[in-house]
């Protein structure tokens, strides 16, 4: 089972959304969920996971067992010795679960990174990945359903967090 997962902020509360299917051709979810998490941390310039990390893995105890999560974001921020995002979600699933980044930025000093170019867009994605092998996760996201440079449903769990915030 694989999973796209995303979150979103106002002021302290954050809406996270996690959305499951089995291929990574699918154009629909299996499910989705969206969980409200009260009282996030405070955004902190180099430690954004110590913010993202509890929503993600909030809303991924609603969802059924993964194999892989993709998340908006780095794996690595520096080789393999700066642990982004993905990384540090990777230890706090006991490095049970693939993880997979999708960033629409570059970020400087990223090395590891495999740029996608997806559907007529000029612009590449950023991939990085742990638990899987850099070139083949970055196969995966150009394989995944989509005209746009975002995959759909990565696309869809960006809306769902957006969405639900929206509603706090």
């Amino acid at each position: 089972m694989l999973a796209c997962l995303d979150v979103s902020y106002r002021d302290s509360v954050a809406c996270a959304a996690g959305v499951t299917f089995r291929d990574w051709s699918d154009a629909k979810p299996l499910d989705e969920k969206v969980v409200h998490i009260q009282n996030v941390e405070p955004y902190q310039p180099g430690q954004f996971y110590r913010r993202e990390l509890p929503c993600l893995l909030a809303v991924l105890q609603t969802l059924s067992r993964i194999d892989t999560a993709i998340i908006d974001g780095y794996v690595w921020l520096d080789g393999e010795s700066m642990p982004g995002l993905g990384a540090h979600l990777y230890q706090a699933l006991n490095r049970k679960v693939a993880v997979i980044g999708v960033a629409k930025t570059k970020f400087r000093g990223a090395d590891r990174v495999c740029e996608v170019i997806r559907g007529t867009s000029k612009r590449p994605l950023y991939v990085t990945a742990v638990g899987i092998q850099h070139e083949l996760a970055a196969e995966h996201v150009r394989s995944m359903h989509g005209d746009n440079r975002l995959p759909t449903l990565l696309a869809h769990a960006d809306y769902l967090c957006r969405h639900g915030q929206r509603q706090v």
